[in-house]
């Protein structure tokens, strides 16, 4: 890929995952170009890219247009990551350390912290931080790409689901549980404790859907 291509690239891909470009939205490539500052080839080279990540759709003679998914694919896509983190978590009990469990402990720290002012953006923050720590602790490195993958079409969406009353503190609770198997080096635990955070994530999800999109 060449540096203009991979610039344009990252340029929409950041702007898909922070949610400047909303699921539906259409891309124009005139319009990318002039704003990306490169050709239209350029920009319809990163579409291209992009395409192949699910990340958009691009159609003959309409152009393109960031992929929105529905409600049953969003629950596929986090059933799928509860069965892969569950993978992770299991190989991670195994091979974490003892400087990955205490920044796993101070993250935990931070984030009952960050519940009790009601600071929920720094909540999320150190929340994906904990998750990373267990990914970094996986030997089992496709699982953990897969799961990333799964990441990116979900992350476009921003799921607020801490702000369904009694989420944040059951979310925190769900974290120890998670750490707690770590620390012990069990497996199962581990997986266990996991899958069951997915699962009410899942959950949520599915029961408020109409008032986190």
């Amino acid at each position: 890929m060449s540096t203009q291509v991979e610039m344009a690239y990252r340029y929409l891909k950041d702007r898909i995952l922070d949610g400047t470009y909303k699921p539906a939205q259409k891309l124009t490539e005139s319009d990318l170009s002039q704003v990306i500052g490169v050709s239209r080839n350029t920009v319809k080279q990163a579409l291209l890219k992009l395409e192949q990540e699910k990340l958009v759709e691009i159609e003959s003679n309409k152009g393109a247009r960031i992929k929105s998914l529905t409600l049953d694919e969003i629950l596929n896509y986090l059933q799928i990551r509860e069965v892969l983190e569950g993978l992770v978590a299991s190989s991670a009990a195994v091979n974490i350390n003892d400087t990955q469990i205490r920044k796993m402990e101070d993250l935990l720290e931070n984030m009952r912290e960050h519940v009790d002012s009601d600071n929920l953006d720094e909540y999320s923050v150190k929340n994906r931080e904990f998750h990373d720590v267990i990914y970094e602790a996986s030997t089992n490195v496709q699982a953990v790409d897969m799961i990333k993958i799964i990441k990116n079409q979900l992350n476009r969406y921003h799921f607020r689901t801490i702000l369904v009353p009694g989420r944040t503190k059951e979310s925190l609770m769900e974290h120890k549980l998670i750490l707690d198997a770590l620390k012990t080096h069990d497996s199962y635990a581990a997986q266990q404790a996991i899958q069951v955070h997915i699962s009410h994530i899942r959950e949520t999800i599915d029961k408020h859907y109409n008032y986190l999109i």
